[in-house]
């Protein structure tokens, strides 16, 4: 009964997450259906760019000249105009439940992967059966018209492939490192993450920040190190294996975002971007599973299915689906909050979200935190929050330039005429 509780919560949540994306998706305003006839392409423009278009003085102009009084035959015609000063706090709400949203499906997630592994400790097997489950579930939903298909161009498929390959072995080394060693060592090393996305957005989209945005993440890399130091739950093992997911996943924010901001198929949005870089990388794992671990998942299922304290079959299988749907699910909200954010920004948040993991780790499994690892991580959070004040500061002071600059050459403009 519980079982089918929760795939009715799974549905809802389903549709809740495409009815989001059908609104996000629909041209709403007057400045949008002036761009009906070319090629629909999902959230082209980041949060900060957003923003940027919102309150620089071009975009008021544009505003402004589409609510002037058109004259036919001597009546006069208002066009509509959006509103374009709700634009911000509207795009905010929107990130801040994507962000909410994905925290608590991440939590339950690694909670439920960790109670999974510690019955099953073969961990390549167990991440590539839930990149299939989530495959499957969105091809369920393909199939019963509750998403629309998506067609990929060619450019579409060598991204899928791509960012699949990036997807797939980030899953594999984090489920390697969360076998490893405890849930919240993982994740003090895999708060490193925004140092990789940094990097590698800088030379994928040859735009760099503000060097003193970059400076704030030494806070965050000297926290999450001295955390580590002298942990007594260290593994090397589950430390390598969160490094190697934190450029695997860094990889996969950024070529994805690139996928958001070109035109690679038809209905291809946030959404079904993630689900074909799913099926994709589910495909790429098979062989890395049976390889790395062959038949031990039926010897292990065995040993879990008998014995003194012998789980039902029917039990384990539920928490295999369980897992796997909760995995698509957090991941695929994941992919909505990066096709409003930068990569950085969203590897940023990601190392805010470790801190209730940990916490909730801590609580369940009951693992100890030396008193040097709290105070690492909270050097390490401190580091995020100066690295979201910096970036926002610079960026106001960016706009603020391109105002002042947009003002000036108007200025000559109505100067020469």
């Amino acid at each position: 009964m519980k079982f089918c509780n929760f795939a009715v919560c799974l549905s809802v949540l389903s549709t809740t997450l495409t009815s989001i994306e059908a609104i996000q998706s629909s041209p709403s305003s007057v400045i949008s259906t002036m761009h009906r006839k070319q090629p629909f392409v999902h959230n082209t423009r980041s949060f900060e760019e957003t923003q940027s278009l919102v309150q620089s003085p071009v975009a008021q102009d544009d505003v402004e000249s589409l609510s002037v009084m058109h004259s036919r035959g001597g009546a006069k015609k208002a066009v509509e105009v959006p509103e374009v000063a709700n634009t911000g706090m509207k795009e905010r709400l929107k990130i801040g439940f994507y962000f909410g949203l994905w925290y608590a499906l991440n939590v339950i997630y690694n909670i439920m992967n960790k109670k999974l592994l510690n019955i099953i400790p073969a961990p390549v097997t167990v991440g590539t059966i839930q990149l299939g489950i989530g495959g499957l579930y969105a091809a369920l939903l393909w199939m019963t018209k509750l998403r629309a298909t998506p067609k990929l161009t060619a450019k579409g498929r060598e991204i899928a492939w791509k960012v699949g390959t990036y997807h797939g072995s980030g899953q594999l080394f984090s489920m390697v490192s969360l076998g490893a060693g405890p849930v919240s060592f993982t994740h003090i090393v895999k708060a490193l993450e925004p140092f990789f996305s940094a990097m590698i957005s800088g030379l994928v989209f040859g735009k760099w920040m503000k060097p003193q945005v970059y400076a704030t993440l030494i806070p965050v890399v000297g926290g999450v190190g001295y955390a580590c130091l002298k942990e007594r739950s260290f593994s090397w093992l589950a430390f390598w294996m969160a490094m190697s997911s934190n450029l695997s996943f860094a990889l996969r924010a950024v070529v994805s975002k690139t996928g958001m901001t070109s035109y690679i198929g038809e209905n291809m949005n946030a959404v079904n971007l993630f689900a074909v870089v799913t099926i994709a990388s589910f495909f790429l794992c098979i062989p890395a599973a049976l390889i790395a671990e062959k038949g031990l998942l039926l010897e292990l299922w065995a040993k879990a299915t008998t014995g003194e304290n012998a789980i039902a079959s029917n039990d384990l299988v539920k928490s295999v689906i369980t897992s796997g749907l909760f995995h698509y699910l957090n991941n695929e909200v994941m992919y909505l909050a990066l096709s409003n954010v930068h990569p950085v920004t969203l590897a940023v948040g990601n190392t805010m979200k470790r801190v209730f993991i940990m916490v909730a780790s801590v609580l369940v499994f009951r693992n100890p935190v030396s008193v040097q690892a709290g105070i690492g991580s909270a050097i390490g959070i401190s580091g995020v929050l100066l690295y979201s004040l910096t970036k926002q500061y610079y960026e106001n002071l960016e706009k603020a330039e391109a105002e002042a600059a947009a003002k000036q050459k108007g200025r000559r403009g109505r100067r020469k005429n």
